[in-house]
């Protein structure tokens, strides 16, 4: 082998074709730098450069035999490390896109679990207030809240006025509403009848 620094990269190809090593050496000798700036260039972080490049020679090394004996080595090396670079960017992109899908995920449904436990006790404290209301307004309430009667439909069904069951929602609304005046949900609620 003539001195390293004479050998141009077709010969060192043909070298390297046939398991030479210290063609191999010097392939990465003359490239890993031109390389590893190449890499850091684009991933600004000197630890991925590192590994894009150390990447890019193990799959050198390994694939050796079937490299195209007219290879550019150079263009060669250069493609494979920005190919690499542009496949690590789209992993690292997918990973932090799933996990910021999955912390998303998360979050939403942990607030719709904690809305969830909210309703639920607003409901279950509302529903103790109503129970406590006397028998005939506890009804129409009733039949207002759960329902969804219309004051029509419930003095209909009653046999009552529209008036009599106007008042008597708005009584177990003054009724309830001070019991429960911290619970503003319920408030809101109850504003709505």
């Amino acid at each position: 082998m003539s001195p390293k620094w004479l050998i141009v990269d077709q010969e060192l190809v043909a070298l390297l074709r046939e398991g030479n090593k210290e063609a191999f050496a010097e392939i990465y000798r003359r490239y890993w730098t031109v390389m590893y700036m190449h890499a850091l260039k684009m991933l600004k972080s000197e630890d991925d450069a590192r590994d894009v490049v150390q990447e890019i020679f193990t799959s050198l090394w390994l694939k050796s035999q079937s490299i195209n004996p007219d290879v550019n080595l150079a263009g060669y090396l250069f493609i494979s490390t920005k190919n690499r670079v542009l496949d690590l960017i789209a992993q690292k992109r997918v990973r932090t896109d799933y996990l910021g899908s999955l912390a998303a995920f998360a979050e939403a449904h942990n607030n719709e679990t904690l809305a969830d436990i909210e309703e639920k006790e607003l409901m279950q404290a509302l529903q103790r207030e109503i129970e406590q209301l006397p028998a005939k307004m506890r009804q129409i309430f009733e039949m207002r809240i759960h329902q969804h009667c219309t004051y029509k439909e419930i003095a209909d069904e009653l046999n009552l006025s529209d008036k009599t069951v106007k008042k008597q929602i708005s009584n177990a609304i003054k009724i309830i509403r001070p019991k429960l005046h911290h619970l503003s949900t319920i408030v809101l609620i109850l504003s709505g009848l």
